[in-house]
């Protein structure tokens, strides 16, 4: 710059009111364009410097992306006290909205609460997250609400979701929301239950793609969980996805395993109820298990238990275990051993309504059976006490009036009652009687179709062996039932898979 031109500049700053410190100007001409003939160009840097001090924050700053109104620092303070002392009078607790940026304008505020307020959202929903009145009702409320109503949350459940998770209202759709969603539909979870699957668990929004939802997905496939369950899996149990693999997952499915569950059972299990997977290891599993030793129960059977009735995992057991070990010695005059032999062949006793249990005994009582007998039949065959009274009834009285067998075969095998009687009992019988055969309850009953219709083909009538105590016919559906059929021996991989797939 020469020095003609320097001088002429400087008086124009002198008689402007541009800026009061030309101190400050001198020292900041070495930036300012060298082109001579563009003057306004070095008006607007000069005005630019003038808003500055090495040692201060600038006075004033570039308009706001959300408010576009330029206000000073003084303003700004001004501002700010006017909106806390609004906030406050609507009984909004201010302190946490000291270090954010606010509008200018007491309007604009006011705007944002009503727009809250109109979704659902309460004064005590504001102050349980103050942040969210730093967000824009045009640029931030707006556009991420209407694309969590785009993606299947219902206008109606909008201000639910935001009370429990308000940090939403701070995402960008485009960078933070689409990609997650996009995420759950390559899991295929299905596009209609995107908006449930984020109502359950709405944080799923805030998690990182490549972080914990990638690799407890990547394990759960790794123990043999088919990927095409993993979908169905996340939309009953999406908090698997942010459950972390080496502290929660890993270690859960490594326990189990050392109780003798192969990973594939587990992966089996963790598809039919992979809420399983929430139960807390150290306060809830290990407890459990311990509990079912302490109760008599066989070490080996654990397996076979976890396998037919997974939820004992997460009950409260030791207060179950007491409650109905004290009932069925009352009411059923059922020793602890006899007790825990229930529990191992139906684990699901240990939640039964005792009300239910005594249904089904109070109805063998009045047919005159006396109350040992009921309690050995209890004993071989539990499932007895949850079969409903119309079914055991209907059951009963074609066993007496078509069979004409005696009461004590029934005693001996009360197996009869969980076979269906129009699908099974009836048939065969009928079958029975076409060809003149006489044969024990067992005989006809504990075995499948083909093995049937092989022995009523036969010359003469097999003596079937004891075979298992708890065989399963096909009218009770509790979790872990399942036909013993007489046709071949399975290993302890195979019955354990049988349980866990019969779920």
């Amino acid at each position: 710059m020469n020095s003609s031109f320097r001088r002429k500049f400087l008086y124009i700053l002198k008689n402007s009111s541009i800026c009061n410190e030309i101190s400050f100007l001198k020292s900041s001409f070495d930036v300012i364009p060298k082109n001579p003939s563009n003057f306004h160009t070095r008006v607007y840097w000069v005005r630019l410097f003038s808003t500055q001090s090495p040692n201060k924050f600038p006075e004033y700053e570039m308009p706001s992306v959300t408010w576009g109104v330029v206000q000073g620092r003084k303003e700004r303070l001004v501002s700010k006290v006017i909106i806390c002392d609004y906030l406050k009078t609507l009984g909004i607790i201010t302190d946490e909205l000291q270090d954010i940026e606010l509008p200018s304008t007491v309007e604009v505020m006011r705007e944002r609460v009503e727009f809250l307020q109109k979704i659902g959202l309460t004064i005590d929903d504001i102050n349980e997250f103050p942040l969210m009145l730093g967000c824009s009702v045009r640029k931030n409320m707006i556009p991420v609400l209407g694309y969590l109503e785009k993606i299947g949350i219902p206008r109606s459940k909008l201000g639910e979701f935001v009370k429990n998770y308000p940090q939403v209202l701070h995402a960008s759709v485009v960078v933070e929301l689409v990609p997650v969603v996009k995420f759950l539909r390559g899991l295929d979870v299905e596009k209609e239950d995107i908006g449930y699957v984020l109502q359950k668990y709405p944080e799923l929004l805030g998690f990182k793609l490549e972080g914990t939802m990638s690799t407890s997905v990547a394990y759960l496939v790794s123990i043999g969980v088919n990927p095409r369950d993993i979908g169905p899996m996340v939309t009953q149990y999406p908090y698997l996805l942010g459950m972390r693999v080496g502290t929660v997952i890993k270690p859960f499915v490594d326990y189990l395993v050392s109780l003798g569950l192969p990973k594939k059972i587990l992966a089996r299990m963790f598809e039919k109820r992979p809420y399983v997977i929430g139960y807390d290891l150290e306060e809830t599993v290990k407890p459990n298990v311990e509990c079912l030793i302490s109760y008599g129960i066989n070490r080996e059977q654990i397996p076979s238990i976890i396998a037919q009735y997974p939820q004992i995992l997460g009950l409260p057991l030791k207060a179950k275990m007491a409650s109905q070990q004290y009932f069925f010695n009352l009411k059923l005059k059922i020793d602890p051993e006899n007790f825990a032999q229930i529990v191992e062949r139906m684990p699901q006793i240990v939640s039964l309504n005792q009300q239910i249990i005594m249904k089904p005994v109070e109805f063998l009582l009045a047919r005159g059976i006396s109350s040992d007998d009921i309690a050995k039949m209890v004993v071989r065959c539990p499932q007895l006490v949850a079969i409903q009274g119309g079914i055991m009834k209907n059951s009963f009285y074609f066993y007496k009036s078509e069979m004409g067998r005696p009461i004590r075969e029934l005693v001996e095998f009360p197996e009869y009652f969980t076979y269906s009687l129009e699908s099974r009992i009836k048939p065969r019988y009928q079958r029975l009687q076409s060809k003149g055969i006489r044969c024990s309850l067992p005989w006809f009953l504990n075995c499948s179709d083909k093995r049937f219709e092989e022995r009523l083909e036969s010359a003469y009538v097999e003596t079937e062996s004891s075979g298992p105590t708890f065989n399963m016919g096909g009218i009770l559906e509790l979790p872990g039932s399942f036909n013993v059929s007489d046709e071949e021996d399975e290993s302890e991989d195979e019955v354990l898979y049988r349980l866990t797939v019969s779920l």
